[in-house]
């Protein structure tokens, strides 16, 4: 288990809802990645990199609507800016990524 929390430090978390809109293979990654675009709505497109390529097809991802925390610093990995963070379960080398049961308008905020 990780360090406790308080509610405040949760409540700092952005998590949002939105659509992949493009996938790109990303060969510079040290390991399998996409490079991911995602559409939040009124807060705008998104880029990310996601190690998620063992489970999901370029293909599969598109128009996927996807949980992520938005309001991370933006991170280079490798020659690639990550805007943000998609959510997901991670099993071994697997990850499965979480997602609302009902199509949401982007950019609705997971609370």
């Amino acid at each position: 288990m990780k360090t406790t929390i308080s509610f405040q430090d949760f409540n700092k978390i952005d998590i949002r809802i939105g659509t992949i809109i493009k996938v790109n293979d990303f060969p510079k990654a040290r390991k399998p990645a996409y490079q991911i675009t995602i559409d939040f709505g009124e807060i705008g497109l998104k880029k990310t990199s996601a190690q998620i390529t063992a489970l999901y097809t370029k293909e599969a991802l598109l128009n996927k609507q996807v949980l992520a925390v938005i309001n991370f610093k933006p991170k280079q990995i490798a020659n690639f800016m990550s805007e943000c963070l998609i959510l997901g379960i991670q099993d071994g080398d697997k990850v499965t990524l979480l997602k609302s049961l009902e199509k949401v308008k982007n950019g609705t905020i997971v609370s």
